[in-house]
């Protein structure tokens, strides 16, 4: 078949081969030229989609042999379907052709035959481009658009999920979906197809490395835009949030990698502007305390105890045992606790009385809510920790995989565990050090509504130095907390309890005690640091009063 890998330009149809069908015919050079040939053919011949060879010609619609031009005794067989399109590559079998190399006499290794196409949709697979922080694959939890859909630039493909964050993946094109290359629940890997789209020949197809993917709220962005002389990154989905909100980008402060503009950053531009607050979610507030009005509380009865609702879920076992893949935050949580694991932990429990704290937060709530913000206790502590780490960094430090150095970080970005549908999540505050308790609030109930309908960003889950655990949410007062690595400490903190204790005068006092759990890298951690390090937190939360001589 060497004689017909190649083509030559000098070609004209000698007979029409279907309907916006590529053409071909026999090199005019060629010794069997158009005129020695088609005097051969039968009249029906020229108006039968048909492909005229050298050899044995084949009729494209009955498929039996039409004619035999040559003669010849070891014939290679090259069978062919023949559809609308650009490329003589592209040529699948609806016409039988049996060639005879020997026919071909060329001195030169030309093309004997041509295509030309008529113009017709271009099929281009759009690929999973890498979406940052080293990940390599994520699992297709959604798809927005199915086979023979329409598609425009910028609209939603599908959501996927890795082990950090979701993301959803947008549209490079304007086009037809054509083939999906995965199923829900399957793993797509970064590079490979994800759809193919069928796009307008006339429009031209931008190059693959252009195409991007947009995050759910916030992730690393690859997307540029040029504004008075200077590169804005933004993604697509940011750009078309600003414009619909007439917002120029060039006035937003962005707080992502390399001031990237997130997402956030335009909703917090667009709620200094109108006073819009994120709706908080509520899984993270403490249990709150006794008000002032109520007395000494009484011993319930034991019929009167409410007794948890127990949470629906779906049934797992039905006469058979299931199996299914660990994916999403549980296959993050896999990785995590594993090199947990290889930290050798220690503890130190302590309670405090939050009776001062108590009563200030409800003198300040009144004023937070005039802000727009929902007041609960974790801005306290954490503002507190970021001031215990100033006094004790090596609480804030990372160890190498080496335990050869230790590295400092300068910025608090204090992790808050919580709980949710899809697992455990803990995304962080960042800069603790130079943030308000109001701001430190704010930022709380915009992660507490992102986290509740699973938009968490990449941004927003990296780059944690400490963490806290708001156990007490759920219920219980000590736990043993698992350091998240590169991580040195954390904190699990109980529920608020009103129990009775003794003053310095011996008597019997109502005081809100909370109690506390740290876990510490014993690697690089003694146990006298971390006691002074919860001594001065327990201090700050005693006596609210104390932090401000520390604020800085």
């Amino acid at each position: 078949m060497a004689a017909v890998t190649t083509l030559r330009s000098s070609c004209r149809t000698a007979g029409r081969l279907g309907s916006g069908a590529s053409r071909a015919r026999f090199s005019s050079d060629s010794p069997h030229s158009r005129t020695s040939v088609s005097s051969r053919w039968p009249r029906f011949l020229r108006e039968e989609p048909v492909l005229p060879v050298t050899g044995v010609l084949f009729s494209g619609s009955s498929e039996k042999i039409i004619s035999k031009f040559y003669s010849f005794e070891l014939p290679e067989v090259c069978v062919h379907h023949i559809r609308s399109c650009s490329s003589i590559r592209f040529i699948k079998s609806k016409y039988a052709c049996v060639f005879d190399k020997s026919a071909f006499n060329f001195s030169h290794q030309q093309r004997l035959f041509r295509t030309s196409a008529v113009s017709h949709g271009q099929i281009v697979q759009f690929k999973l481009s890498d979406i940052g922080e080293g990940i390599t694959e994520v699992t297709v939890k959604e798809w927005y658009i199915k086979e023979g859909d329409s598609v425009s630039q910028f609209d939603s493909i599908c959501e996927v999920q890795s082990d950090k964050a979701s993301v959803t993946i947008t549209s490079r094109y304007d086009g037809i979906i054509r083939k999906l290359h995965y199923n829900l629940d399957e793993i797509a890997y970064v590079g490979k197809p994800l759809v193919d789209i069928e796009i307008d020949a006339s429009k031209g197809v931008a190059p693959e490395e252009d195409v991007v993917e947009t995050p759910a709220m916030s992730h690393e962005e690859h997307t540029h835009q040029e504004i008075k002389g200077h590169k804005t990154l933004a993604t697509p989905a940011v750009r078309r949030l600003a414009m619909e909100n007439n917002i120029k980008l060039s006035e937003v402060i962005g707080t992502g990698k390399d001031n990237r503009i997130l997402k956030e950053d335009i909703l917090s531009f667009l709620a200094k502007q109108t006073g819009a607050i994120l709706p908080p979610s509520p899984k993270a507030e403490i249990i709150a305390p006794l008000s002032k009005s109520e007395t000494v509380p009484t011993a319930p009865k034991d019929k009167a105890r409410k007794i948890p609702i127990p949470i629906s879920r779906p049934v797992v076992f039905s006469g058979k045992d299931k199996t299914e893949p660990i994916t999403g935050f549980h296959k993050a949580m896999v990785k995590t606790m594993s090199a947990a694991l290889k930290i050798p932990h220690f503890g130190y429990c302590d309670e405090i009385d939050l009776t001062h704290l108590v009563q200030l937060r409800e003198e300040l709530k009144p004023l937070a809510q005039s802000r727009g913000v929902k007041l609960s206790f974790m801005p306290f502590f954490i503002k507190a920790a970021s001031l215990g780490l100033l006094q004790y960094p090596i609480l804030n430090a990372s160890l190498d995989e080496g335990c050869q150095n230790v590295t400092y970080k300068a910025s608090h970005n204090i992790g808050v565990a919580m709980d949710t549908e899809q697992g455990l999540i803990v995304p962080n505050v960042k800069n603790v050090q130079v943030s308000s308790i109001f701001e430190i609030a704010s930022e709380l109930n915009r992660l507490q509504a992102l986290g509740s309908a699973s938009q968490l960003g990449t941004n927003d889950l990296t780059g944690g130095t400490f963490t806290l655990s708001n156990i007490g949410t759920i219920g219980g007062t000590y736990a043993k907390a698992v350091i998240l690595p590169p991580e040195v400490a954390i904190g699990a903190l109980g529920k608020i309890q009103v129990l009775p204790r003794f003053n310095g005068k011996g008597e019997v006092f109502k005081a809100q005690i909370m109690n506390v759990s740290w876990s510490a890298d014993h690697r690089i951690i003694d146990g006298a640091t971390m006691a002074r390090f919860s001594n001065l937190w327990k201090s700050y939360l005693e006596n609210p009063a104390l932090m401000l001589l520390d604020l800085k």
